[in-house]
């Protein structure tokens, strides 16, 4: 059961006597921040007494007064202002924690109308290997479908990969002319790799080359018009400084442009073979936009050559994901959907919303100035059309309810028309999320690179972790001893790798995960795999803790998990246990409504740290008796089963030994 839910569908049972919107003031019922408050607090009667215009005490206690708690709560409190305190029975609590222990789902209720959902996440280009950009949209996706399957709603996986766009012409364009036969045989990905970036430096340096008089001059006239403003006097002194503010901004800008455009036109320049390339190549960047256009045409070449990339690109990216544990019900590319675009402009047209301009076709959005392009003027489709063939395939063919996006913020103006513009062709019965979220910073607080400035290889990254957490595991080994002083490591070498490989690959997803989606964050190794505090490692040497004491006490699993003892709460540590243990099915139904699964990482902490302060106060394998004993050995396993499964809805995994 979901006690916080159950609660506020009762509060809004009597709300509804005070106001036309009784779900909003019900959700002001919370769990309360301080034990002596009692386990949950309603607020709702002081914004409620504002709006009546009476007492909030006295609303209170007519708050109070209707409500039907009995069998759940002792009598609420009301408090200060007017605060309702709420206590829940001992022995109700008693029997919900025996209940969810007995129940293989936890006690964590299935929704009462299953939705089918789509989740469309990772979505990398396959022409590059995957790097740390990969991993936000990889882990967040996961986890939610793993929470949103769990409570019963019919989930659809989608990698929806680029497998057709501008980067397979760069590619391409760079197969033809700049390949190395030798590299290519021995890291046909590697190769692929090299040859996308070659082209896009070129490609960025002629760029550069004839953007950068314009940028000069442009500097030039706002440092002119800035002198000229800041001697000329002004009758209104405010305007002035906020003009002069405006062109000190763009200045800087106008800087910072500059210095990027001479950094790309000196990269190439400094280096013999990359100026003799771009002197040879010098439309380059039009002449690899061709190579798509022909592929896309249907160019028997690039076709061929296409067909050759793809596969090893997968196979690639599909390394990655085996290491990661992640999988996906479909992996539907760009190259998918390309048959459907046609009809989808026709349709979009049919109805009106495709209207040419400048020989494109967009659709206008109201109250948005730039256009949704559909189809450029030289006949290509774009994203935009893609996207909306793949809205139209995932409702006929998935039959999606919901359809959510795991996507970086930077497209959140994409992702807003698509919206709308899916709409208006008349797919108003799926309810589409755009799920952000923010950067992986590295400690200068800038996108994580390597040092040479290139993104962080994603399989590059997960090695080095489970690196990193081979030394913690073996040096903490190395430091276990006996009763009588000396050393004796309990793992061997292929048990150590294995318990490496859970706390690295957990490490990095936890740490990512435990973070508001939205907000940029810095990587950082030692707080990554520390042993304390709100980390992957912290919640699975709580598991394996569980496990340890199990063997210490020589305990017959099956028989426990077996057990007809109930489970005790006569000490305040084992009620407050019960308590969080009851309150996971709240921690994963605010998962799924919120997309954030850092409300389940923060679940997870809270308990690890009720389970250390239970650890303190209540004796379990040296209980008084053997009822208490058999009591705790149940209430740590069930502590045990909730981490084991709040983890691995994370797609974490954990060990009974480290």
């Amino acid at each position: 059961m979901n006690i916080l839910k159950e609660l506020r569908t009762r509060f809004a049972n009597v709300l509804g006597d005070f106001t036309d919107e009784p779900w909003t003031f019900a959700q002001m019922v919370m769990p309360s921040g301080d034990a002596k408050f009692g386990d949950f607090q309603a607020n709702c009667a002081m914004p409620l007494a504002k709006h009546n215009g009476t007492n909030p005490r006295e609303l209170a206690a007519k708050i109070v007064d209707r409500l039907n708690v009995t069998d759940i709560c002792t009598p609420p409190e009301i408090a200060g202002p007017g605060f309702i305190n709420l206590s829940l029975k001992d022995d109700w609590l008693q029997h919900q924690i025996n209940l969810a222990a007995n129940d293989s789902h936890l006690g964590v209720d299935l929704v009462a109308e299953p939705k089918n959902v789509v989740i469309d996440f990772s979505s990398p280009n396959v022409a590059k290997p995957m790097h740390v950009g990969h991993l936000r949209s990889s882990v967040i996706g996961d986890a939610l479908q793993r929470v949103i399957k769990f409570l019963g709603h019919n989930v659809t996986t989608d990698n929806h990969i680029g497998d057709w766009g501008t980067q397979f012409g760069m590619i391409i364009y760079g197969y033809k002319h700049f390949v190395d036969q030798d590299l290519y045989k021995q890291n046909p990905v590697g190769e692929l790799a090299r040859l996308y970036r070659l082209v896009n430096q070129l490609s960025d340096y002629h760029t550069a080359q004839a953007e950068l008089p314009k940028k000069e001059h442009d500097l030039q006239k706002a440092i002119a018009d800035l002198q000229t403003q800041s001697a000329t006097p002004d009758s209104d002194p405010k305007a002035q400084q906020k003009s002069l503010k405006k062109l000190q901004q763009a200045i800087e800008q106008s800087h910072d442009s500059i210095k990027s455009l001479k950094a790309k036109i000196q990269s190439v320049a400094d280096d013999a073979e990359l100026k003799s390339q771009a002197q040879e190549h010098p439309s380059i960047a039009r002449l690899a936009r061709e190579e798509t256009a022909k592929l896309h045409a249907g160019d028997d070449i690039n076709q061929q050559l296409w067909s050759t990339f793809l596969p090893q690109c997968l196979q690639a990216l599909n390394t990655v994901y085996e290491r990661l544990g992640i999988t996906f019900d479909h992996t539907l590319g760009e190259s998918f959907y390309n048959p459907y675009l046609a009809d989808t402009v026709q349709e979009l047209a049919e109805k009106g919303l495709a209207i040419e301009s400048h020989g494109a076709k967009c659709v206008f959005i109201e109250g948005n100035a730039a256009p949704f392009i559909i189809q450029k003027a030289d006949g290509a489709y774009t994203y935009a059309t893609t996207d909306l063939a793949t809205i139209r395939y995932r409702v006929n063919e998935f039959d999606a309810d919901v359809i959510l996006y795991i996507v970086d913020s930077r497209q959140a103006e994409h992702f807003k028309l698509l919206f709308q513009t899916a709409q208006q062709w008349g797919y108003t019965n799926v309810e589409c999320h755009f799920i952000s979220f923010g950067t992986v910073m590295g400690n200068d607080n800038k996108p994580f690179k390597t040092r040479s400035g290139d993104n962080v290889g994603l399989e590059s990254l997960l090695a080095e972790a489970v690196s990193k957490a081979r030394e913690i595991v073996a040096a903490n080994d190395d430091a276990k001893t006996d009763a009588a002083g000396n050393v004796v490591p309990e793992l061997d070498e292929t048990t150590r790798d294995r318990i490496a490989e859970v706390v690295g690959i957990g490490g990095i997803k936890y740490a990512d995960l435990h973070h508001n989606r939205e907000s940029d964050y810095v990587f950082d190794w030692d707080k990554m795999l520390a042993k304390t505090g709100d980390t992957a490692t912290y919640m699975q040497y709580a598991y394996a803790r569980i496990y340890g004491i199990f063997r210490k006490g020589n305990i017959d699993l099956d028989a426990l998990k077996n057990s007809q003892q109930p489970i005790l709460l006569s000490e305040p540590a084992e009620r407050a246990l019960a308590l969080k243990l009851c309150r996971f099915g709240e921690s994963l139904e605010s998962v799924a409504s919120e997309f954030r699964p850092n409300l389940l990482t923060q679940y997870l902490y809270e308990l690890a740290n009720e389970l250390t302060t239970f650890y303190g106060q209540c004796h379990v394998l040296n209980a008084d008796d053997e009822a208490v004993k058999e009591s705790r050995l149940r209430l740590i396993l069930m502590a045990g089963n909730v981490i084991h499964c709040g983890l691995n809805l994370l797609g974490i995994a954990a060990v009974e030994k480290m």
